[in-house]
């Protein structure tokens, strides 16, 4: 194609204004494409951080609409084990593997175990994650930072990477980002920071992939009522967290579960490389 030429992508037609739906070649579609009650029926997803929190409400939800579950979780066995008794009783099967996702190895590990139960990976979803609270930058050690970065951020990239073989045209990627990336945090350096990166990822990645058919995307949460919550801050903080939001609260993972589902199935098939932003009505660019 000669530069500056347009590609032809229909047949050449002009209609009189307003114009006719059915006079349209092709037709304009319009008939819904969503799939009854089950829109992930028969997918296999795989889930970092599926034993609690938002990543245990996007495995039940995804459970719920038909998919089996391949979990990755750090160390609470107990939660990880009631986490996929209830997707079995949602009907679907869950493969739990325990395992450090800040180590490269792991991450592998997590695919071929994967692989293994279900034979193939439909849709990612990168989202364990780690943070501490610091007063001041010369708080964070470069060990601290590494092992934030390593759990968030790499982990992302390790796990992709690792995924990328098995992934096929119509399969995506869904990464957990948060609304610090957007405003910052002033105690949360590195975890901002590393949210951040996982913005980049998603838009460098969902233009890599688009011609493979592979939709990459993210979700943007404002703060959300989970363990890493209550294990993280001060009693003091976790008796106020979630009030200076819009809302005047935090959100529920089971609230923010549905973001992922609607880029997970084929209600999103035209969208990649975006972020939405479940934050309780904080108006954030980007």
């Amino acid at each position: 194609m000669k530069k500056n030429e347009k590609k032809q992508v229909r047949p050449l037609q002009k209609q009189n204004r307003p114009g006719s739906q059915q006079g349209l070649t092709p037709i304009s579609e319009t008939y819904p494409t969503a799939s009854g009650e089950k829109k992930l029926a028969d997918k296999t997803a795989v889930i970092t951080g599926g034993d609690s929190g938002i990543g245990k409400a996007v495995a039940l939800l995804f459970a719920k609409h038909g998919a089996d579950i391949c979990i990755g979780y750090l160390k609470a066995t107990g939660d990880a084990n009631q986490t996929k008794k209830e997707i079995e009783n949602l009907g679907r099967a869950c493969l739990l593997v325990k395992g450090d996702l800040g180590k490269e190895q792991h991450c592998k590990k997590l695919v071929g175990e994967c692989i293994k139960k279900f034979g193939k990976i439909d849709i990612l979803i990168n989202n364990a994650a780690l943070h501490w609270e610091v007063k001041s930058i010369e708080d964070i050690s470069t060990a601290q930072l590494m092992k934030t970065f390593n759990s968030n951020f790499f982990s992302c990239f390790w796990i992709t990477k690792y995924a990328m073989r098995y992934l096929k045209k119509g399969s995506c990627i869904i990464n957990t980002s948060s609304v610090t990336a957007y405003r910052g945090s002033p105690k949360l350096l590195d975890y901002s920071s590393t949210k951040g990166a996982i913005i980049s990822f998603t838009r460098s990645l969902a233009n890599n992939l688009i011609k493979k058919g592979i939709r990459v995307n993210a979700v943007a949460p404002g703060p959300v009522w989970t363990p890493l919550i209550a294990s993280s801050f001060s009693k003091a903080k976790i008796a106020e967290f979630g009030s200076d939001s819009p809302m005047e609260r935090a959100a529920m993972p089971n609230e923010i579960a549905p973001a992922y589902l609607f880029l997970a199935c084929e209600d999103a098939s035209f969208i990649s490389g975006q972020v939405i932003h479940p934050n309780g009505g904080e108006v954030v660019n980007g």
